[in-house]
């Protein structure tokens, strides 16, 4: 009974452990890299609803950005970092857009940001849907 007790006090630590490396997988607020440019690809979106933040959200008319779930550090996206004043820079083109991040994008890699549809409009014609080799960066 006792080799039992202890079996399972063992996994229940490991259990714990492995939770606790799962949910701090991803970037701390830190991490996230205020004014360092990066180089990836846009694409545009047009949901309605609410977005990440919180807040009431309409991409087809609102100028805002969804960014990559691996930069979202909090379990309630809606106390995130990024939801507290945080924007996106990207040029594509000659052209420079300053957007604030109010959404998620969870099939979007790190280098990947989803525009909504009147902010990609600015940069490039909707019809080309991606654009890849943009750069972009997240500043206050």
């Amino acid at each position: 009974m006792r080799d039992f007790k202890r079996a399972r006090y063992a996994a229940t630590v490991l259990a714990a452990a492995a939770t606790g490396i799962a949910l701090s997988a991803g970037p701390a607020a830190a991490d996230v890299p205020i004014g360092r440019s990066m180089t990836g690809k846009m694409t545009y979106y047009t949901d309605k609803g609410y977005g990440a933040c919180g807040t009431p959200i309409d991409a087809t008319s609102q100028n805002l950005v969804a960014v990559s779930a691996a930069w979202w550090t909090s379990g309630n996206p809606n106390n995130d970092p990024l939801c507290k004043g945080i924007s996106v820079e990207v040029t594509y083109n000659g052209k420079t857009i300053r957007v604030p991040v109010k959404d998620k994008c969870p099939s979007c890699d790190r280098n990947h940001i989803d525009l909504s549809q009147p902010v990609f409009q600015k940069l490039a014609p909707l019809d080309k849907g991606v654009i890849n080799g943009i750069t972009w960066k997240f500043v206050r």
